[in-house]
């Protein structure tokens, strides 16, 4: 019995190694998620009924002043903010018979009653809150520790890859990929690590002149920091100390801010070219994880240190942030899309048509649930 509970309870065990870490990640992300509705919905005068991590059976929970219910539920994978008005905790547009059920004060704060936008303003604001919240991170992490880059130089060139096929050399210098100027090893890796199959222009600077080369990067098989094995496109070349001259950047906080939201725009536009290439099936399916595999994650970065466990909350904010803005009904981007198209026609979808859409969508989501949650178990 006590081999079981130290295995369990101790920092490398299941409770505190791995299960402490994850509800730790997700309850931020959900936290500032749902905050960043709550806040911008009360600021545009709508009652809110409930504020819940979690779904399920309400494990504790207090009303304050306003008669808002915050409540911490059984079922950590998630939560929601219940508005006045709403029939359930996705926000979906209640009937005609439901409204009718409100008193005249509960009309006037009611979610649905409002002017499009405001409701558009509280729905983006989940979305919002989580990239700050990304932006944050980044730019505490980047004024207190900075960063060390490299110089964009080739030192070595892997024989047979795409690198050397293209006629890159040792001693080139990177100066652009596909148009965009780089200024580090670590760009050449961030522009080139997605786009596995694309033949990709890259301009060298070779003996004091341009030299304009094509490769297409070829997906390899790489540990990442947290130590897990991921598919990431490369062509072949590698970077040294010498050739590289490795430096440490340091910030002011203005600039840590300025460098934090950069930083925060590429990850948001890697994941957008990820989920569209993942589309048409130019992306490995074991890249995507649910619950499962994030869990592993959080315990790896908790063994790391908390700094690494901060990052994977930035990281987690703005992939739940955008995946959110996604336009299909239960999430926000759907709810806004409605709004969108109500705000062109000056009146409401109507409810047979948004009823139908919706179900759609929650099919959807269900599915790619279910499809992550068995690439985490079986698939992957």
């Amino acid at each position: 019995m006590s081999e079981i509970l130290s295995a369990a309870f101790s920092t490398e065990g299941f409770i505190l190694g791995t299960l402490v870490p994850f509800l730790f990640v997700l309850t931020v992300v959900v936290f500032v998620h749902e905050m960043g509705h709550y806040l911008v919905g009360r600021l545009c005068g709508i009652g809110v009924q409930a504020f819940s991590i979690g779904f399920g059976p309400e494990l504790i929970g207090f009303n304050d002043r306003r008669g808002t219910r915050w409540k911490l539920c059984a079922v950590p994978l998630g939560g929601y903010v219940k508005f006045v008005g709403d029939m359930n905790a996705t926000s979906a547009q209640p009937g005609a018979d439901e409204l009718e059920t409100l008193s005249e004060e509960e009309r006037k704060v009611a979610f649905h009653t409002q002017p499009v936008w405001k409701r558009a303003a509280t729905v983006f604001a989940g979305p919002l809150f989580n990239f700050l919240l990304t932006v944050l991170v980044f730019a505490v992490l980047f004024a207190a520790y900075g960063r060390y880059v490299a110089e964009p130089m080739v030192a070595q060139v892997t024989a047979g890859s795409p690198a050397q096929q293209a006629g890159i050399q040792p001693g080139d210098r990177f100066v652009s990929v596909d148009g965009a100027k780089v200024e580090t090893f670590a760009d050449v890796q961030r522009l080139v690590s997605g786009r596995a199959g694309d033949t990709i222009t890259f301009v060298m600077l070779r003996d004091g002149k341009d030299v304009t080369v094509k490769a297409a990067p070829r997906l390899m098989e790489q540990e990442d920091a947290l130590g897990n094995k991921v598919k990431v496109a490369v062509i072949g070349v590698v970077n040294n100390q010498e050739l590289g001259q490795p430096r440490h950047i340091t910030y002011s906080p203005a600039e840590a801010v300025v460098a934090a939201v950069r930083e925060t725009g590429q990850i948001i536009e890697r994941t957008g070219q990820f989920l569209k290439r993942f589309a048409v099936g130019r992306e490995d399916k074991c890249q995507l994880g649910g619950p499962v595999k994030i869990a592993g994650m959080a315990g790896q970065a908790a063994k790391m240190g908390f700094e690494w466990l901060v990052q994977l909350v930035a990281l987690l904010s703005v992939g739940i942030g955008f995946l959110n803005l996604l336009p299909i009904p239960p999430l926000d981007g759907g709810h806004l899309a409605f709004y969108a198209i109500e705000a062109v026609i000056r009146r409401p979808v109507s409810e047979r048509t948004m009823e139908a859409i919706y179900r759609t969508g929650l099919f959807l989501v269900l599915c790619f649930m279910g499809f992550v949650f068995w690439n985490d178990l079986f698939g992957c």
